[in-house]
């Protein structure tokens, strides 16, 4: 079982920035991968970031070129840096991880980005 928090979230203007944080306790041993998600107001969450256990990252062709996927095995925390933001990147941002031989999900309880024009 793996429980995950995320934090950085906040309200910034268009083509600011933020740093959001992912801190993964439990069986942080037993995870594949992990991810960001996010939700939209009114709309379905969808893909932003992934990056796998050997640390290469894949990202939504929405956010290339601004986003970051990072991770700190150390610290047990992956990083969403997120750059020239805009205000369709307003939504909830959740934190994945994919564990275990099965592909069990845990989800993050979210972290607010609002973006203002």
């Amino acid at each position: 079982q793996v429980q995950l928090v995320e934090s950085g979230g906040g309200l910034v203007q268009a083509g600011g920035s933020l740093r959001l944080s992912c801190a993964a306790s439990g069986s942080i041993f037993n995870i594949n991968a992990m991810g960001w998600y996010r939700r939209p107001p009114g709309k379905q969450r969808e893909l932003v970031a992934t990056i796998t256990g050997l640390g290469i990252p894949n990202y939504a062709d929405s956010v290339k070129g601004r986003f970051t996927i990072s991770r700190d095995i150390a610290k047990n925390t992956v990083y969403l840096q997120m750059n020239s933001l805009k205000p369709e990147d307003t939504a909830v941002y959740y934190c994945n991880a994919d564990s275990g031989r099965f592909h069990v999900y845990s989800w993050g309880q979210g972290t607010q980005v609002t973006v203002s024009s």
